[in-house]
């Protein structure tokens, strides 16, 4: 009995650290065994393979990005935005929120507010891409406003995510710092 009280002791005291590796583990197996499968369907062997994988756009970008792809490469690009990309982004929100949760012994939630801005961003991109396609579907053209309302919700995504690492480098080195200096008993 004394074991088994000692055990769960120990996992309420680590359930942070686990569910951060566990989220860990989610999130790259999410991103090796769904994410690139299924972005091989609009995938080329030369330029840009998403819009969402450069800092910001520009309108010339996005007409080379579509042109360069067939209607059938841009309806799986859309649906991969609809479905895969979203999960991405929830996937990789939910591994770095509990690493700052776990880093900074759940204290600071207002730290994770870059995270969770920068899953937002990346679903509002999502939809602007959305409607980019549907509107060079079917006009052939592309808004200049589409294109900058994009772009601008790409660099925040990438803003964001700097920041959220930003947020977890700061978290190890103080959590090393205070490992460091802590009394040996």
């Amino acid at each position: 009995m004394k074991n088994m009280d000692k055990t769960i002791k120990h996992y309420k005291n680590h359930r942070t650290l686990y569910f951060a590796i566990g989220s860990t583990l989610v999130f790259f197996f999410y991103l090796t065994l769904a994410l690139v499968p299924a972005s091989r369907c609009f995938k080329l062997d030369f330029g840009l393979n998403s819009l969402g994988l450069s800092f910001s756009y520009t309108i010339d970008m996005v007409q080379s990005f579509f042109g360069a792809r067939t209607q059938d490469q841009l309806l799986c690009y859309s649906q991969f935005l609809q479905m895969w990309d979203p999960i991405f982004a929830l996937t990789s929100t939910m591994m770095f929120g509990s690493w700052i949760v776990c880093l900074f012994k759940n204290k600071r939630l207002l730290l994770l507010a870059p995270t969770i801005l920068g899953m937002i961003a990346d679903w509002s991109e999502n939809y602007i891409e959305l409607l980019m396609i549907e509107t060079y579907l079917n006009s052939n053209t592309i808004s200049e406003t589409l294109v900058s309302l994009g772009s601008g919700m790409n660099s925040l995504k990438f803003t964001t995510t700097g920041l959220t690492y930003l947020i977890i480098l700061t978290g190890i080195i103080l959590t090393l710092k205070r490992f460091i200096t802590k009394p040996k008993l």
